[in-house]
């Protein structure tokens, strides 16, 4: 099976482009070589991948004939990125929240309505008095 359809049919990528996207820019290896979409896997490959900050790690151990439901892509696959990985895109997570806190920064398209709203209600009762 090629490896654009391989990653689409066990839910790394959403669309199969995606992934042809990915092989053009060098951002999937087979065993360690740089990989184009047309790359046929076969069980026991290593995939190695960079997504969502972390650089995933699968071994191939078996193909699908069709994209697979979520219950049912360990069967296909073995996740060996290090748990590491994914402690680091945690704390990424969080030092995200922390750098720019809720209410901060420039407001939102709901908060400049809610301001107007208000400024509105106050304008609405200065003209009753």
């Amino acid at each position: 099976m090629r490896i654009d359809k391989y990653l689409w049919c066990v839910r790394y990528y959403k669309t199969r482009n995606m992934v042809t996207e990915a092989c053009k820019k060098n951002h999937i290896t087979v065993n360690g070589m740089v990989a184009k979409p047309s790359k046929e896997v076969f069980p026991t490959d290593k995939i190695t991948f960079r997504k969502d900050q972390i650089t995933q790690i699968i071994t191939v151990l078996d193909i699908p004939e069709n994209r697979v439901g979520a219950k049912l892509v360990d069967i296909y696959r073995k996740n060996e990125t290090p748990a590491e990985a994914y402690a680091h895109l945690e704390l990424l997570k969080l030092s995200k929240e922390h750098y720019r806190k809720n209410g901060t920064g420039r407001p939102t398209k709901k908060d400049r309505r809610d301001i107007d709203e208000f400024g509105n209600e106050i304008k609405d009762e200065d003209e009753i008095d």
